[in-house]
């Protein structure tokens, strides 16, 4: 197995270059507002040979890992342990190392804490506006709500003050007052009942011809005894609707003069059954 060759020192110092330039650009766009804020030639060396410092400990450590990396042939089990052992200790051993300041000059200090709290106003700028777009938000849905339980106040005091109208009548009514009112309806009815009957009985009279048998057809005069008027079909039909609403169909006999019984079919005042063609009913008008 071939291993991966350490990186060398040239080009570490490339990254050191290229590090430092990012830098000086940086600090180059920093607006001029902030310029009391760059850090003085002491605090850039001493953050220069910190830096150093710390690149030439990421060199030995990765040296260090690619020359330790465990041989593929080995158990893979056993290797998983080996790891899972290794970074435990490692954690250990992190636990007990005391954290260290990034430098002892106060002004490097102070720039970073500068920087922090730069960052951290930012983040809390970000969540001051959405708290404030969320508090909108409720606001609105407490208006929309304000005014839906409003409505639905409004409507149950109408709705009590009617059923408190109600109860108010219901209490003065009394029982003899309702079967007398109810009593009276009737009577009302029944007369304008016979009204409409009379009505209806004196339209077919006068404009209704009465039934005359075939064989004395040419006498004009005289009427079969045995066919019963329209009046008495319509009269009929009516009862057996109110009756037999299930069953509303008269059947058509000897007595059923058949010039009525096509008037009524023709305007649409009767129907025929649809299986029995000598049974009719009166048609529905509601």
């Amino acid at each position: 197995m071939s291993l991966q060759q350490p990186a060398s020192s040239h080009e570490i110092l490339g990254c050191r270059e290229c590090q430092t330039t990012d830098e000086s650009e940086v600090l180059d766009d920093v607006p001029a507002d902030n310029a009391e804020s760059k850090l003085s030639k002491a605090a850039e060396e001493e953050l220069m040979i910190r830096c150093e410092q710390q690149f030439e400990q990421l060199e030995k450590l990765q040296n260090e890992i690619i020359l330790c990396e465990p041989d593929l042939s080995e158990n893979p089990q056993e290797q998983s342990v080996n790891r899972l052992l290794a970074t435990e200790a490692e954690l250990d051993r992190w636990h007990t190392v005391e954290p260290q300041l990034l430098a002892e000059n106060p002004e490097v200090l102070l720039k970073a804490g500068k920087e922090e709290m730069r960052k951290l106003c930012s983040e809390l700028e970000m969540v001051l506006s959405c708290v404030e777009a969320k508090r909108d938000n409720l606001r609105e849905t407490k208006k929309l709500e304000e005014k839906w339980l409003e409505e639905k106040r409004q409507v149950l005091e109408s709705a009590t003050s009617h059923a408190n109208l109600i109860q108010e009548q219901n209490e003065k009514l009394s029982e003899h007052s309702v079967l007398q009112d109810t009593k009276d309806k009737i009577q009302k009815m029944k007369v304008y009942q016979e009204k409409l009957m009379e009505s209806l009985g004196e339209i077919l009279e006068k404009h209704i011809p009465p039934p005359v048998s075939a064989n004395k057809k040419n006498i004009p005069d005289e009427t079969n005894e045995d066919l019963i008027s329209l009046s008495d079909i319509l009269e009929l039909l009516m009862n057996k609707v109110l009756n037999t609403s299930h069953d509303p169909y008269v059947t058509i006999d000897s007595t059923f003069w058949p010039p009525y019984v096509e008037m009524l079919l023709r305007y649409g005042i009767a129907v025929r059954h649809h299986e029995n063609y000598f049974k009719i009913r009166l048609e529905t008008f509601f």
